[in-house]
């Protein structure tokens, strides 16, 4: 049993040492040798040994390395010939003798331009010029082939003529070519009636040149019965999507392709055990194949590292993705890999996990359980969004505004952004659209939105104290509060906020963050917190609720900075704007995003 043993290891043994002699062939002496077939070589020695052997490891294990025989040679030595036969089928290609090339067709006398000679056109031999360019040659060509005049000499016969010859003929022909030119255009006829001289104003599909009705300034506002002058306009440019049930808020969708492959990105990094006996690299391969090692921090670093590039490549935050890996790292070390499993599947499965975890916080924001309870208490329910310049406050306020109408609550707008030119002015033209799309006459005389607006220049927190007073009077189910934007880093501005959201309280603080920024919104969001911490006149200061991710149609798969913004507020993406119409609002699904965070 012992000699059977033996000489089954010498075989492998000797399969080793042919495959470490192609190797060290092709390293050492790759400028002269040159062994084409030695990736496929290998390729197949792989595949055929582990399909040869695999129900011999499973059934044995990880003895089974050490007792078994492996009569390999054979097989081996049937692979290489195969590899070399298919190299030497793909021939090296010869090069052209210059007797074959099109340059030695050519004659001395064809390559000689005459002074005074027209060059050849090269345009009309290719076939990438446009169809205008062909079209005013042939006309060109035909003009010069008119009936009654002669064809212009050849090369041959211009040869024979004199240089002050040919620039005669040449003059007499440019002569009789403008001629020509004259009398048609004397000939055309004059047209009817001149164009019309100046620039026309363009006029825009939803615009008007009457200025009465441009003139929006007896719009509804702060609960003024007079109605809102009807706007004319397409509903599907407001609402995108005609086939979709009023009132749903769809979850986000991302088709990620699968991966043909796992260990494409990285290959098993584990280094080859050596302890027992002579074995050597093949057998520590398939030893990591079987699975019974332990991972170590050394096996994952390599792996680690990669995958932390990537989170950073798809704008999640570099902090972050330091943090995610170095967290992954402790959850894993020690453990021992499953059956035929690699480190990276390994490691990328359990960074998967991680994420949707982050994803999904515990606490879970429900807008409208919250509104129906608030219903019930005889009170509206208060929203507030705040965040940095121009990230989509405003729109996708109008949008949840339209939602929250389709899920037949009133709105009532609070204008509190009296710092931005145009800031009353667009929302009471999303006002205006609103109430074209929802009339009173389809909720029972019931106006569904109104904006509450003071002007400009005015104390926000008191404008916003207001209309929460006019909203509960008046009946209104939520009231929206619009603030300026304002960069984390100012003081005053920041300070305002804080006074606003202390006074008033409102139910929930919303911070709206764009998709587009990777580090940033790290900053954006801890000092916004510390802002309200800090400015706060309450015990227990209140801080964001939750987050409002925007333009998120714009990124593709760079979607790394909803990971950054919920890591590190541990606060739930309430809302994701996905485009520029109402019904442009989405739900977050965490392995939609998780999906396209992990795309290769």
């Amino acid at each position: 049993m012992k000699a059977q043993n033996s000489h089954g290891n010498a075989r492998a043994v000797c399969v080793e040492r042919h495959l470490l002699t192609v190797l060290f062939l092709q390293v050492g002496f790759q400028k002269i040798l040159t062994l084409t077939y030695v990736d496929k070589l290998i390729d197949d020695v792989h595949k055929e040994f582990r399909d040869k052997y695999r129900n011999e490891f499973q059934q044995k294990g990880t003895l089974g390395l050490l007792n078994g025989t492996f009569d390999f040679k054979d097989d081996f030595l049937r692979l290489l010939r195969e590899a070399e036969e298919s190299s030497k089928v793909r021939a090296p290609t010869v090069m052209k003798t210059f007797e074959q090339s099109v340059k030695s067709q050519k004659t001395v006398k064809c390559m000689i331009e005459t002074r005074g000679e027209k060059p050849k056109e090269k345009g009309k031999t290719k076939k990438s010029k446009g169809s205008k360019k062909e079209g005013t040659e042939t006309v060109t060509a035909s003009s010069k082939a008119a009936p009654g005049e002669k064809q212009p000499s050849s090369a041959g016969d211009r040869e024979e003529l004199t240089k002050d010859e040919i620039l005669q003929k040449n003059r007499e022909e440019f002569f009789k070519r403008h001629m020509k030119a004259g009398e048609k255009s004397s000939k055309s006829p004059k047209p009817d009636a001149q164009k019309e001289k100046g620039k026309k104003p363009r006029v825009w599909d939803l615009g008007n040149s009457n200025a009465k009705v441009l003139d929006y300034s007896d719009s509804t506002t702060n609960g003024n019965s007079e109605a809102c002058p009807v706007e004319e306009f397409d509903p599907d440019v407001a609402l995108g999507d005609r086939n979709r049930e009023p009132g749903r808020l769809y979850d986000l969708e991302y088709e990620s392709d699968e991966e043909a492959e796992e260990e494409k990105v990285i290959q098993n990094t584990s280094k080859p055990s050596t302890k027992k006996g002579g074995l050597g690299g093949m057998f520590g391969m398939l030893k990591g194949l079987v699975g019974s090692k332990s991972l170590t921090r050394e096996d994952m670093d390599p792996v680690l590292e990669k995958m932390k590039d990537h989170l950073i490549a798809k704008n999640v935050a570099a902090e972050i993705a330091v943090q995610l890996c170095e967290s992954v790292a402790k959850k894993l070390e020690g453990k021992v890999m499953g059956t035929f499993t690699t480190v990276t599947s390994t490691v990328k499965q359990a960074l998967q996990e991680a994420l949707v975890q982050i994803l999904q916080p515990q606490r879970r924001v429900d807008v409208l359980r919250d509104v129906m309870d608030a219903q019930r208490h005889r009170r509206p329910y208060v929203v507030t969004f705040c965040g940095v310049n121009g990230v989509g406050k405003s729109t996708n306020l109008a949008k949840i505004s339209f939602w929250l109408i389709e899920n037949g609550f009133s709105v009532l707008i609070a204008a509190c952004d009296t710092f931005r030119a145009g800031a009353v002015e667009q929302l009471r033209t999303h006002t205006r659209r609103l109430n074209a799309l929802h009339p009173p006459e389809s909720h029972g005389g019931r106006t569904m939105v109104q904006l509450y607006e003071k002007g400009y220049g005015k104390d926000a927190a008191g404008i916003a104290m207001e209309a929460i007073s006019y909203a509960r009077n008046q009946g209104f189910d939520v009231v929206l509060v619009d603030t300026a934007g304002r960069m984390q880093d100012n003081a005053p501005l920041m300070t305002a906020l804080a006074k606003l959201i202390a006074v008033n309280a409102p139910d929930l603080v919303l911070f709206v963050g764009e998709a587009l920024v990777g580090n940033e919104a790290v900053d954006q969001l801890v000092k916004f917190n510390k802002a309200l911490a800090d400015h706060s006149m309450a015990q227990t200061p209140r801080l964001i609720d939750g987050i409002v991710l925007t333009k998120f149609d714009t990124i593709d798969d760079k979607v790394g900075a909803a990971i950054s913004m919920t890591y590190i507020t541990s606060k739930p993406i309430v809302f994701v704007g996905t485009g520029q119409t109402y019904c442009d609002l989405r739900s977050l699904n965490a392995k939609a995003v998780v999906a396209a965070l992990m795309k290769a």
